[in-house]
């Protein structure tokens, strides 16, 4: 369920004249149809819109996020939303650049729908007029036999054009090639906008502008077969200012469960963005107002040492998919870490998040903590730790050690999990069995 005191805290900008500018100025409008008219049609009377998620994995990550907060602004400006998670279309998954999805169970298909729908629901209102109403394909698809799909959906689809789709043209291109399955995709989704245009009148949809041939594979057949115009959105794909893929580490993409990814590394990714990156964050996922944000950004050309504009990035958005309280007690976490907190007043599951982002061992209780050092890395060899530990430049748990011989036994309390320093910044997580 979504959470009435974070949602209440939300607002747009009112010195935009409508959501579409305020849409265009925090950077969320890659393409679109026609731009004009989009403009006329959500400074109007209420509209129905959405945005589809598959299930894919048991989590959304950051680039749903993009989409939520899009939904969310849109349902602040009194719009409609529609969360629509894609029973059906998760069974196939939309195509990969590379290489063929791996197909999931329609068990754990279903199991992930549920996750993705308590997901979705907690960034969108449930309340008032313009409530969030959650959808899913399935609904629709799973009584349609292949004949009658081919017969009045097929049949408005031309092969040509399909296989110019961005999505299908790489793969085609590929050593792998794409299947009929996935090539079947966008109609798919095409399929879902005119099902959701029946029957709520939707006339919007957003979605990645990765997602553009999809999102138009919809909205052509609605004209096709209802003879309207409808429209969407295709928002920018969230790259860092190197052109790496944002989000990503060495494939590790930052979701949006805590159990895939904790409250202190989802906190951590944020306050570690660069400088030429973290205005265009707080536009994008921030509900700051342009004059704060304003503020923010000249903050980092005049003080850039402070990381002011960091820090406000990772406590807000840490505390819209995570809430206040996660949020503080990861900010106390990593003031202790570094000295400027107690330690011993983090909870257990805190702690231990924050020490698994560090370097870590496992260790036993009676291990040197020379070879500790080594062990975690923070130096090359046990000698070397000895020498680090004469010279006065290490600490357990910010107690600092003296004895070059002292090992971890009686000095890790608390559930076997303490914080080795050497020097002031380099840090490890000792676990002891």
């Amino acid at each position: 369920m979504s959470d009435p005191v974070i949602l209440a805290t939300q607002h747009n900008d009112d010195s935009f004249d409508d959501v579409w500018e305020e849409l265009v100025w925090r950077g969320l409008v890659h393409v679109s149809t026609d731009r004009a008219a989009l403009k006329e049609l959500l400074a109007g009377e209420p509209i129905t819109y959405y945005c589809g998620f598959d299930p894919t994995a048991p989590s959304l990550h950051l680039g749903n996020l993009v989409q939520l907060l899009t939904m969310r602004r849109l349902q602040l400006a009194g719009h409609r939303p529609l969360g629509l998670v894609g029973g059906s279309t998760g069974l196939i998954g939309d195509p990969r650049p590379t290489a063929e999805r791996t197909l999931n169970t329609k068990e754990t298909v279903a199991e992930w729908v549920g996750n993705l729908r308590a997901q979705v629901s907690r960034f969108l209102s449930n309340e008032g007029p313009n409530a969030v109403r959650l959808v899913n394909n399935l609904d629709w698809t799973e009584g349609l036999s292949a004949i009658d799909f081919l017969r009045d959906i097929g049949k408005h689809y031309r092969v040509g054009t399909m296989l110019k789709k961005d999505a299908v043209a790489s793969r085609l291109n590929s050593d792998a090639g794409i299947s009929y399955t996935e090539f079947s995709y966008q109609i798919l989704q095409g399929f879902d906008y005119l099902e959701l245009h029946r029957q709520y009148d939707c006339v919007l949809q957003t979605g990645g502008s990765d997602q553009w041939g999809n999102l138009t594979s919809g909205t052509d057949l609605i004209h096709r077969v209802e003879g309207r115009s409808v429209h969407a959105i295709g928002t920018p794909l969230i790259t860092n200012s190197d052109g790496t893929k944002f989000g990503k580490s060495e494939g590790n993409a930052i979701w949006l469960d805590a159990a895939m990814c904790s409250p202190y590394r989802f906190y951590q990714f944020w306050l570690n963005t660069d400088d030429a990156d973290v205005i265009g964050r707080l536009k994008v996922f921030t509900f700051l107002s342009r004059a704060r944000i304003e503020e923010l950004a000249d903050l980092v050309e005049r003080e850039p040492f402070r990381r002011e504009a960091q820090r406000v990035l990772a406590t807000e958005v840490t505390t819209l998919v995570h809430g206040a309280d996660a949020t503080a007690a990861v900010i106390a976490a990593s003031q202790a870490l570094f000295g400027q907190g107690d330690l011993g007043a983090l909870d257990a599951e805190t702690l231990e998040s924050a020490l698994r982002e560090l370097p870590n061992t496992t260790t036993s209780p009676d291990a040197s903590i020379a070879q500790v050092l080594a062990d975690t890395g923070l130096v090359t060899s046990q000698s070397e730790g000895r020498r680090a530990i004469a010279q006065g430049g290490v600490s357990l748990d910010n107690v600092r050690v003296d004895d070059e011989t002292a090992t971890l036994e009686g000095r890790v309390p608390r559930g076997g999990m303490a914080v080795l320093r050497r020097g002031k910044k380099t840090l490890a997580g000792i676990f002891v069995e």
